[in-house]
C-alpha cells in the first residue's frame, strides 16, 4: 500500500507542479540590447502573458546582449528546465547562425530547448539612410549595384545573426562588396544608418517601423513575401527582382529542454491567449510584428523550427555565404 502510494504521489508531481505554477518570477531572456524588435516582443509578453497566468504571475525581461543572441542562447541550454527561465528566441540564433556561422553554435537549436510557440513572423526590410542616392526603390537599388567595392559600409544587429546573412546574400545577388559593422541591438543598427555612420542595413521591421514612420530612415524594399499592411507603398524586394527572399523573420518563445509537460502546455496557451488579445495584435501590428499561423501549438513550433533549419541550410549550401564568428 505504501508502494502504491508513493507510485500515485509521483504519478501526480507534473500535474501538481503545473498547478502551482508559477509561484515565483519568471525571467524572459532577450539576447539583444533594449529597444529591438527582440527586446520590444519580449516586453510585450511580460506586460500581458502574466493576465494568463494567475494572480501571482510576474515575468522580468533579462537582456543578455552578443553574438546577435547566440551568447543568450547558450546561457540559456544550462539553466533549470522548470519553465521559470523563457527566451525570445528569433531566426539568426535559431535557424541562421547554426548553419552560416563558421564552425557552428554550441548549442542544438532543435533538441536543446522545447519549443513553447510562435510569437510573431515580420519581414525585414532593407533601409538605407535618407541622404542615400535613388528617388525610387529601383534607381536605390542601382546605385548600390554600382557602388564602387567596399564605398558602402553596412550595418546589422550582429555577427551570425540572420540580418547579416541577408544582407550578405543581397551584395552577392548584386554583384558588390560592402563593409561590414555589427552592433549589440537593431536599436544601434538603426541609429547608426540614422546618423549616417553607415549608409545600409537590413532590419527587422519591428525594429524599423518607429524610424520609417518618423522619417528618420527611408525604407526600400521589404524582405518577404508579401507588402506589409503598415507601409503599403514600400515593394517587395522579389518584386524589384532580386530573387531568394521570401521567407519572412521570425520570432518564438522557448525554453531549456526538460521542461515538464503541463507546465510547457500551460506556457503555451498563455502565450496563444496572450497573442489573442485584440488590444496585442493591434500593438504587434503598429511596431511590425505579424502574426503567426495557425495553430500555434507546441508540436507545430517543433516542426517549424525543423523546417527552417532545413531551409537555411540550403540556403548557405546554395549560396556558399559563411560568416565568421
Amino acid at each position: 500500500m505504501r508502494r502504491l502510494a508513493l507510485a500515485l504521489a509521483v504519478a501526480l508531481l507534473p500535474g501538481l507542479a503545473a498547478a502551482e505554477f508559477p509561484d515565483h518570477p519568471i525571467n524572459l531572456i532577450s539576447g539583444y540590447a533594449p529597444g529591438g524588435s527582440t527586446d520590444i516582443a519580449a516586453r510585450i509578453l511580460a506586460d500581458r502573458m502574466v493576465a494568463h497566468l494567475g494572480p501571482e504571475a510576474r515575468i522580468v525581461v533579462d537582456n543578455r546582449p552578443g553574438a546577435a543572441g547566440a551568447i543568450a542562447t547558450e546561457w540559456l541550454k544550462r539553466q533549470p528546465a522548470d519553465g521559470y527561465t523563457l527566451m525570445v528566441q528569433e531566426t539568426g540564433a535559431g535557424a541562421a547562425a547554426p548553419n552560416a556561422l563558421v564552425g557552428g553554435t554550441r548549442y542544438d537549436s532543435l533538441n536543446d530547448f522545447v519549443q513553447l510557440g510562435l510569437i510573431s513572423v515580420p519581414p525585414g526590410i532593407l533601409i538605407v539612410t535618407n541622404g542615400f542616392p535613388g528617388a525610387t526603390p529601383a534607381a536605390t537599388l542601382a546605385a548600390l549595384r554600382n557602388a564602387p567595392r567596399d564605398s558602402l559600409t553596412y550595418a546589422s544587429s550582429g555577427v551570425g545573426g540572420v540580418l547579416h546573412l541577408q544582407a550578405e546574400m543581397l551584395t552577392q545577388l548584386l554583384g558588390t562588396h560592402m563593409v561590414h559593422v555589427p552592433y549589440r541591438s537593431g536599436a544601434q543598427m538603426l541609429q547608426s544608418i540614422h546618423t549616417g555612420e553607415a549608409q545600409l542595413g537590413i532590419a527587422a521591421l519591428a525594429s524599423a517601423a518607429a524610424m520609417l514612420k518618423e522619417g528618420m530612415v527611408r525604407g526600400v524594399a521589404m524582405i518577404g513575401p508579401r507588402r506589409f499592411p503598415l507601409f503599403p507603398n514600400i515593394p517587395t524586394i522579389g518584386e524589384l527582382g532580386i530573387p531568394g527572399f521570401d521567407s519572412p523573420g521570425w520570432f518564438m518563445l522557448i525554453a531549456p529542454a526538460g521542461v515538464p509537460q503541463p507546465v510547457a502546455e500551460r506556457l503555451n496557451r498563455a502565450l496563444v491567449a496572450t497573442l489573442a488579445e485584440p488590444a496585442v495584435t493591434a500593438r504587434m501590428l503598429d511596431v511590425g510584428h505579424a502574426p503567426p499561423p495557425e495553430p500555434n501549438t507546441l508540436a507545430t513550433t517543433h516542426a517549424f523550427l525543423a523546417r527552417e533549419l532545413a531551409l537555411y541550410h540550403d540556403v548557405v549550401t546554395r549560396t556558399g555565404v559563411r560568416l565568421e564568428p
